[in-house]
């Protein structure tokens, strides 16, 4: 008796994953290492100066991290309500935060007493900057004014109340001190000049703004809201350059990396995506829940993310030594001659040769199939993870069953669920080229099967109508692309050049003695 013979599943070769400077650059990051804030962390800023310890602004608390510490090295618990905006001065030695009280309060990393406290706002100041001259203050507040305060003196030096809506995202100008850009949910982006007394730019973003960023010349700035990235060109009265919608929910955050100044950006589909210079993305990081804030330190040794539940997760770039060591500590696998050994053995004339039955491991439904049951084998083909990440399984199944002419007997007697999720597969897959030759044979064979029974289920009729629908556009389309070829051809041969057809020369004695015989 013959062994029985499994289902032959084809298979596609595929193309590799491009492997470019900047994919093996952001991949040499260890495991993130997670730690446990009180709450959402809504605000991580990197100290401009080595070590580059970071602050991190969750509830009530602000708390700086050294870059490989998992316990806070100084922790700020003088807020009432909750904190917000935490940032370093330039030289790393001051702090300031916002709070939901509507005050400002400016604190020296080395000590836990607020040294002023700015009081102005009505309502929750969500940003907090210094300028570049470190002497002043920039806030944003939900009472729709930005102010600019005096360090020394800690009194009010400007006030500006352009927008119309909550002021959620601020950047301040390192190369000019009396310059900063503010972003609002007011869909806008306005560059303040403190020296004019007002806004001097506007850009229209479109959706309420999460945050801002220029780039170290300046020249660019960046806004993030809804689910857009925009650059524009300050240079050119903030022309807009470009719009990125590579984020399928609000992006909240963005921020520079040192080396090339590759942008990054969170978002709340749990996703930082990496940009080149041509703001493609060349990398992608997942994390567990909705990103509200990201950081890259100022050597891009640390990556820091902060997340809705309240997660703060750490990623470390691997060094060269840690490489080396695990290169030399890494076992050394057997010879290739091991595995096979006794392979090429020949038996000699008088040696008893004993066969060993190899056993074969049968799938699920070729289990099934083997034992003639058609319908419960086209039922495992059609199981949720098969039939989404595996469609050449299912699709072999089907010809596998048509090979034995049992497909009708399969498809037969069905109820609303089955034929509703067997009605899905060819729905999605029917465009394929690789699937459409059997998937076609099998809608037929369902129409034939279940026309009449149609009427009695609404869900039925109604992905039977976007089957019918999907072919028509399907044939449509390829009317056209048969006219496109047609006149591609017909170009083609246009353009070939044609070669003159000359007929056989005469032969000198044969002219000769044509004239005789003439």
């Amino acid at each position: 008796m013959a062994s029985f013979k499994p289902v032959k599943v084809q298979t596609i070769p595929k193309l590799g994953e491009r492997v470019t400077e900047d994919t093996l650059y952001w991949k040499n990051y260890k495991a993130p290492v997670q730690i446990k804030e009180f709450a959402a962390v809504t605000k991580i800023e990197f100290s401009p100066l080595p070590p580059h310890n970071y602050v991190v602004t969750a509830s009530t608390r602000i708390q700086v991290y050294g870059p490989h510490s998992l316990e806070p090295v100084r922790t700020f618990t003088r807020f009432h309500d909750t904190a917000y905006g935490g940032s370093f001065r330039g030289d790393g030695k001051l702090l300031v935060a916002g709070s939901e009280e509507g005050l400002i309060r400016l604190f020296d990393t080395g000590g836990r007493v607020a040294l002023r406290q700015f009081t102005g706002h009505s309502k929750a100041v969500h940003v907090t900057s210094f300028l570049s001259d470190g002497y002043r203050v920039l806030s944003g507040s939900d009472d729709l004014s930005s102010r600019v305060w005096d360090v020394a003196s800690g009194t009010e030096l400007n006030s500006y109340t352009e927008h119309t809506d909550y002021i959620r995202a601020a950047a301040a100008s390192k190369l000019n001190p009396d310059l900063y850009v503010t972003g609002s949910y007011d869909h806008t982006v306005k560059l303040v000049d403190v020296r004019v007394g007002g806004s001097v730019m506007t850009m229209q973003h479109g959706h309420p703004v999460e945050s801002v960023l220029l780039y170290p010349s300046e020249a660019l700035l960046v806004s993030t809201g809804g689910r857009y990235v925009k650059v524009w060109d300050l240079l050119k009265g903030g022309q807009q350059l470009v719009s990125l919608k590579n984020h399928h929910k609000t992006v909240t955050c963005a921020c520079l990396s040192t080396t090339d100044n590759k942008l990054l950006t969170g978002s709340l589909d749990r996703h930082v995506k990496v940009y080149n210079s041509s703001y493609k993305v060349v990398h992608n990081f997942d994390y567990a829940t909705s990103i509200l804030s990201l950081a890259v330190a100022p050597d891009d040794k640390v990556i820091a993310v902060g997340m809705t539940n309240g997660v703060l997760s750490v990623r470390h770039r691997k060094h060269t030594e840690e490489k080396q060591e695990v290169l030399g500590k890494r076992r050394r696998s057997p010879a290739y001659r091991v595995f096979i050994k006794g392979k090429n053995y020949v038996p000699k004339q008088d040696d008893f040769l004993v066969s060993k039955t190899v056993k074969q491991h049968l799938q699920k439904h070729d289990r099934q199939l083997k034992c003639f049951q058609v319908s419960k084998a086209l039922d495992t083909a059609l199981e949720t993870w098969r039939r989404y990440n595996k469609p050449e399984v299912t699709v072999a199944v089907m010809m596998e069953l048509n090979r034995r002419g049992t497909l009708k007997n399969a498809l037969a007697g069905r109820d609303e669920q089955s034929l509703t999720t067997l009605l899905n597969f060819l729905i999605k897959h029917m465009t394929d080229t690789r699937f459409s030759r059997m998937l076609l044979m099998v809608a037929d064979m369902v129409i034939d099967l279940y026309h009449h029974v149609v009427p009695q289920s609404p869900v039925i009729e109604r992905l039977l109508q976007r089957l019918m629908e999907l072919l028509g556009r399907e044939a449509e389309l390829q009317q056209e692309l048969l006219q496109v070829l047609g006149i591609l051809d017909t170009l083609f041969a246009s353009l070939t050049p044609r070669k003159e057809v000359t007929g056989p020369a005469v032969p000198p004695i044969m002219q000769g003695s044509q004239l005789q015989a003439a």
